[in-house]
């Protein structure tokens, strides 16, 4: 006896797809990033809010699921442990170490074209580190250390970051109202990466 075929599901999507596409995958992103930037509010909780963003999207690719508030919370309530709100005191210091690249671009101090760029440098290998270490999956969560090895690992994947960085810190620049909605691409980015070394590693 033969049965009709059944329908797929609306909210699941195609086999093979890594986070959905078209629509699914840019309405994806906004959650993630109005969701990520409420949680990144109190500033020390940015680490697990990306965490959170991380393994919210990398569940989403794994099962085919919309993006949902529940499980974004409750992976929230995971990464909320006091390594992680330590780690979150490390944003204020980035953010003294980009005034006072910012303060040096403008001045005529002895140095300043020296050490301005060098700033910049570190401030932008801080960022992709951190990204690294959020979206780690497996027993080393949350991990700088990892976030370090990988980073120095996977150059390619590195850049890849670091243009993203660069990329959000410009949009900020241009369109400032466009900032609640840059951690999910950034999360999004982050994912990708650690996923498509993760592959490579799995290949070889």
């Amino acid at each position: 006896m033969s049965h009709a075929p059944t329908a797929p599901r609306r909210d699941r999507r195609e086999p093979g797809e890594v986070f959905g596409s078209g629509f699914s995958l840019f309405a994806d992103m906004l959650v993630v990033g109005l969701l990520t930037s409420v949680a990144c509010l109190p500033v020390v909780t940015a680490p697990a809010a990306f965490a959170a963003a991380s393994k919210t999207l990398r569940k989403t690719a794994h099962d085919g699921l919309p993006v949902g508030l529940g499980a974004y919370a409750a992976r929230l309530r995971v990464h909320l442990t006091l390594r992680t709100l330590a780690a979150g005191l490390l944003i204020p210091v980035l953010a003294v170490i980009l005034s006072v690249d910012a303060a040096l671009v403008r001045s005529e101090l002895p140095g300043a074209p020296v050490v301005a760029p060098a700033l910049a440098l570190l401030a932008l290998s801080a960022a992709v580190v951190g990204l690294r270490a959020t979206a780690v999956a497996g027993p080393h969560q949350l991990s700088v250390r990892e976030g370090l090895v990988r980073s120095a690992a996977d150059p390619g994947g590195s850049l890849l970051l670091a243009a993203a960085v660069l990329l959000a810190a410009l949009l900020v620049w241009s369109m400032p109202l466009l900032i609640p909605l840059l951690p999910g691409p950034l999360a999004f980015a982050a994912t990708v990466v650690d996923l498509r070394s993760s592959t490579g590693r799995e290949e070889t």
